[in-house]
C-alpha cells in the first residue's frame, strides 16, 4: 500500500469511495432520499472544488492506494480553528479493507503532513453520534472526546456529532509506519 498526496486524477475514485462510505455508515443520520439519490454527483462536485479550486496550502488530502486503486483517503483543513487546530474533515476506507491499519496509517500521515504546514500541533474531527465504530477507532489512536454539536448534513438533515481531539498530533504522526 502506498500513501500519497491526492491529485485531480483521484477525484472520481475519492468521490465514489466517499459516497459508498456515507451510504453504508450514515444511514439514519442522513435521509434515505439523499443517500439513495445521486450522492456521487454531490461528492464529485465537492472533490473537484477541493482538489482543483482550493489552494493546497490550506488543505491536505492523502490517499491510500493498493495496486493502483484508491482504498482510503483523509482530508484536512489546516489551522481550521484557533483552539482545536487543524480539522480532519474526512477519513474513509473501502468497506472491505477496514480493520487492516489503513485508517491508522492515514491518520498518522495526515498528522505528519499537517504538522509540516503549521506550528500548531492540535488536530480535531467530528464523528456522528451513531458511528460508534469510528468513535472506538479514534479513542484507540489517542483521540479524546471534547464536546458535541448539532448541525445540518449536506442534505439538510439535523445530525449530532462528537468532537475528538489530539492536543499534540506529534505522537499521532509518529504512531504508524509508512
Amino acid at each position: 500500500m502506498e500513501l500519497r498526496p491526492a491529485t485531480p486524477d483521484d477525484i472520481r475514485a475519492i468521490a465514489r469511495l466517499h459516497a459508498d462510505s456515507w451510504r453504508r455508515n450514515y444511514r439514519g443520520a442522513y435521509s434515505d432520499e439523499f443517500l439513495d439519490g445521486n450522492v456521487v454527483a454531490d461528492r464529485l462536485a465537492t472533490w473537484t472544488e477541493r482538489l482543483v479550486l482550493t489552494p493546497p496550502t490550506s488543505t491536505c488530502t492523502i490517499v491510500a492506494e493498493l495496486d493502483g486503486v484508491v482504498i482510503g483517503f483523509a482530508h484536512s483543513v489546516v489551522d481550521d480553528d484557533p483552539r482545536w487546530g487543524s480539522l480532519v474533515d474526512n477519513l474513509h476506507v473501502v468497506h472491505g479493507s477496514k480493520r487492516r491499519g489503513i485508517g491508522s496509517r492515514l491518520m498518522s500521515a495526515t498528522a505528519e503532513a499537517v504538522l509540516a504546514k503549521t506550528p500548531c500541533t492540535a488536530l480535531y474531527l467530528w464523528v456522528l453520534k451513531q458511528n460508534t465504530a469510528a468513535q472506538s477507532f479514534y479513542e484507540a489512536i489517542g483521540g479524546v472526546r471534547a464536546g458535541e454539536k448539532i448541525s445540518k448534513s449536506p442534505a439538510g438533515d439535523t445530525i449530532e456529532a462528537f468532537r475528538y481531539t489530539w492536543h499534540d498530533a506529534t505522537m499521532l504522526a509518529l504512531a504508524s509506519p509508512r
